[in-house]
């Protein structure tokens, strides 16, 4: 049985940094693109970040470009997101989420989600 789980998320002063985590289980890490997407209150599922299977390629959302980075560990099977310079309006649950087919902006191309961790940035 395939497990994300996210942790990393709170509360955090507008220009500070979080590091959120996703640690997954029950699968072959490592031949996996990885993603984060973001759902505000009231809004869609916002693409963040992505990466494929080895970590050398990215793909970010504009808004975040410059501000958070994504990484992974597949020793560990633990994909990160570094957020620095956080703004009120990145305030949203993130999720972590396993694709497949490789590195994708596309919600609708990943299998695999984790059950999301509050991220609340006040100004």
């Amino acid at each position: 049985q395939v497990q994300l789980v996210e942790s990393g998320g709170g509360l955090v002063q507008a220009g500070g940094s979080l590091r959120l985590s996703c640690a997954a289980s029950g699968l072959t890490f490592s031949t996996y693109g990885l993603g984060w997407f973001r759902q505000a209150p009231g809004k869609e599922r916002d693409f963040v970040a992505s990466i494929n299977w080895s970590g050398q390629t990215t793909y970010y959302a504009d808004s975040v470009k410059g501000r958070f980075t994504i990484s992974r560990a597949n020793a560990k099977n633990t994909v990160y997101l570094q957020m620095n310079s956080l703004k009120s309006e990145d305030t949203a649950v993130y999720y972590c989420a396993l694709n497949k087919e490789g590195i994708s902006r596309y919600a609708r191309n990943y299998d695999y989600w984790g059950q999301g961790t509050q991220v609340t940035v006040s100004s």
